[in-house]
């Protein structure tokens, strides 16, 4: 987790963060929210909302109500304690990509991911440490038949890492097929309820949707006080409004309405507000993730959550390159740093992803975890002490001469970050003029060849077996 020590300045004045509230609640009482679920429908009506068909409304008191009863931080419970993390406060928990139906090989050629795929970058994100959550739908599996894949998934992750794991949105039965996994990967035999020990990623369909599937979902996981990152993938200029400000107000009514409905189920229920949003490049019909107006959703996400008391969720080291090349360097770690410096609390897609969310890469989850190292250390801040100052070695070597031998660079000569993968050679040392795809690649090999995973209770991997027989 990295500590957010340093911060940009807020995106939004607070007038502005303000209009777009008014604006949202308007969206509310006027147009409302289609949610198709009638189990969905009852809940909302039975706590107050106004129901007419499949749109629900609300009033500025019902929000405010039932959004205050959201934490605004909550810990996430790993199956080694010491791996717990707490999203909300002062940190952000990186996860790393997420959803990509394809991989991008050493070669450069897209393809379909596979179950292999799947369990080498679960060793790749268990084996950073950087990458604090892993899990869920990492790449997706096409190898797999549709109702073995989310267990099937769960148990490479268990399996292969003892961090906190993310679960499966599609759908009740999957989530609590999760849930149980969870539960019994934690020692216990029954759903576990009393905290979080998976959280999961529920998706708005925009505009002013949410399907069956998702809320099935987000109301298992609300009913068992596991923790869901409520997110909308809005494409201003598409499936939202063409400017940033609009396509924002779009998404606080889509998130805000999937964070009172976890209430209503159970109040105090952990959630995130999520963005996924960004503009649309109207040459292409692409998204563009990798832009700087992707950078302002991040910020704006940010500030929305903490004027409603939330966690978020939004940005990561994401770029719109097809490939592992320059763009997909610059603009990764341009993301990154907007990411981390406007507060984002739980960073999905940290690692690994090209062509926004499309495409994972080896080289470029090796790449990726270099940024997320560096950046990490950037926001450690600079200690300014007696010690650090060393008057006494100024002093001592005087107008001339050098520091090598004194005391406290023997002393302190471990204190700066080494690099995993970047080059600081000469041009004429062996290896200088590796490209750092290359380095990546062959450091990813070295990674995947000498990982051991941490040791699982052989009772509860037999529980956890046993399970997916049932499936």
């Amino acid at each position: 987790m990295i500590e957010q020590n340093f911060l940009t300045d807020d995106l939004l004045a607070e007038e502005e963060i303000q209009k777009i509230h008014d604006t949202t609640m308007e969206i509310f009482e006027e147009t409302g929210v289609e949610v198709h679920n009638d189990e969905a429908l009852q809940i909302y009506a039975d706590h107050g909302a106004r129901v007419e068909g499949e749109k629900v409304y609300f009033d500025e008191d019902l929000v405010k109500e039932y959004v205050g009863k959201a934490p605004s931080k909550f810990k996430l419970h790993a199956r080694n304690p010491e791996n717990d993390v707490t999203v909300g406060g002062k940190g952000a928990v990186l996860a790393p990509g997420y959803g990509a139906p394809w991989v991008t090989d050493s070669n450069g050629n897209n393809r379909d991911a596979t179950y292999e795929d799947y369990v080498n970058f679960t060793k790749l994100a268990s084996a950073s440490d950087n990458l604090d959550v892993l899990g869920g739908v990492l790449v997706e599996p096409t190898d797999l038949a549709d109702e073995e894949r989310h267990v099937k998934m769960f148990y490479a992750a268990a399996k292969n890492s003892d961090k906190p794991l993310m679960g499966s949105a599609l759908g009740k039965k999957k989530a609590r097929d999760i849930i149980k996994m969870s539960s019994l990967l934690h020692g216990e035999d029954e759903i576990v309820d009393d905290r979080p020990v998976v959280i999961t990623l529920i998706n708005t369909t925009s505009p002013l949707n949410y399907d069956d599937r998702m809320l099935q979902a987000l109301m298992e996981h609300a009913r068992y006080n596991q923790a869901t990152v409520i997110a909308s993938l809005i494409m201003a200029g598409s499936t939202g409004p063409i400017t940033v400000a609009g396509t924002i107000t779009l998404q606080n009514v889509e998130v805000l309405a999937g964070v009172i409905l976890s209430q209503m189920v159970n109040p105090g229920a952990p959630v995130v507000y999520g963005s996924a949003s960004t503009i649309v490049d109207l040459n292409t019909g692409d998204l563009a993730v990798g832009s700087p107006e992707y950078a302002k959703f991040v910020g704006a996400t940010a500030q929305l959550a903490r004027h409603y008391g939330l966690p978020c969720r939004g940005g990561g080291s994401i770029t719109d390159s097809l490939m592992v090349d320059g763009q997909a360097g610059y603009e990764s770690m341009m993301m990154f740093n907007a990411t981390v410096n406007h507060g984002m609390d739980f960073v999905l897609h940290s690692a690994g992803l090209l062509k926004n969310y499309m495409a994972m890469s080896y080289e470029k989850f090796v790449m990726d975890d270099e940024i997320l190292d560096m950046v990490n250390n950037y926001q450690g801040g600079l200690e300014v002490s007696e010690d650090s100052i060393d008057k006494k070695a100024i002093q001592h070597v005087g107008h001339s001469g050098h520091y090598l031998k004194e005391p406290s660079t023997i002393k302190h000569m471990k204190d700066f970050r080494v690099p995993a993968l970047s080059n600081r050679k000469g041009f004429e040392a062996e290896g200088a003029l590796v490209r750092t795809y290359e380095r990546a690649h062959d450091l990813c090999e070295e990674i995947l060849d000498g990982f051991e995973p941490p040791a699982l209770d052989p009772e509860i991997d037999e529980k956890l077996q046993n399970h997916l027989d049932e499936i």
